[in-house]
């Protein structure tokens, strides 16, 4: 099949699955951002999204992403190596239009791959999966802004975070545009609309997950403040 034998093919893969990722992380940022503002709301979509077969299935299929995400990127890399043989070895100047992020998408993988374990292990361990195997904790599974705040009252955490993030924010702002190139969006005229789209939503898109983990670092006894009200579509549950 061409689109596992072929260079060009691996790389729609990439491609697809970067982009799907993106959207995940759309989703997951704008989720987060409710909590600086209701804890109700927030551990309600946490309730929602809980050990329900759909929220289980949908975060097998996110594994599966993730996986061929990073299985590819490693095919990719070490393609790429071999053709330039005994090349790599050379001393050269690094042109001067190729992004650092575009030279560093590897290092940058692998720290958003370590990044992302360690957040599996503070929330989805101890939230969905605790749900599942019925694990006690200090802490309600179900009580996801609680997770929030007792994750980033360590000062360690919140830095280690704010790392990640950048990193991320450095991976999505050369993967967006190469994206759109590689599944043949990105003509002559949109290549440049398409790194500036991509430079901005990378950037809303991580501000939203830096600002959850330094305001609960910061102030967490300031958030959440809608807890003791009842939202109009909370009415329907």
């Amino acid at each position: 099949m061409w689109l596992c034998n072929s260079s060009i093919g691996r790389k729609v893969i990439m491609s697809v699955s970067g982009t799907a990722l993106i959207l995940f992380l759309t989703f997951h940022g704008c989720m987060n951002v409710v909590a600086l503002f209701s804890a109700s709301a927030y551990n309600q979509i946490c309730e929602l999204l809980g050990s329900n077969w759909y929220a289980i299935a949908a975060t097998c299929g996110l594994a599966a992403l993730v996986a061929i995400h990073i299985i590819y990127a490693f095919i990719l890399t070490i393609q790429n190596q071999k053709a330039r043989g005994n090349n790599k070895y050379a001393i050269t100047d690094k042109p001067a239009k190729v992004e650092w992020a575009s030279q560093n998408m590897l290092v940058l993988g692998i720290i958003v791959a370590l990044g992302l374990l360690l957040h599996l292990f503070n929330f989805w361990y101890n939230m969905m999966f605790a749900e599942i195997a019925e694990i006690q904790n200090n802490i309600d599974p179900a009580d996801g802004f609680g997770w929030i705040k007792e994750t980033f009252s360590n000062p360690v955490y919140v830095v280690i975070y704010l790392i990640w993030i950048a990193a991320i924010w450095f991976h999505l702002t050369h993967g967006f545009w190469s994206a759109m190139q590689t599944l043949g969006w990105s003509g002559h005229i949109w290549f440049e609309r398409w790194k500036c789209i991509g430079n901005i939503w990378s950037t809303v898109l991580m501000a939203m997950f830096a600002i959850v983990a330094i305001a609960f670092a910061v102030c967490p006894d300031c958030l959440g403040g809608c807890e003791g009200k009842v939202l109009p579509f909370e009415m329907a549950f």
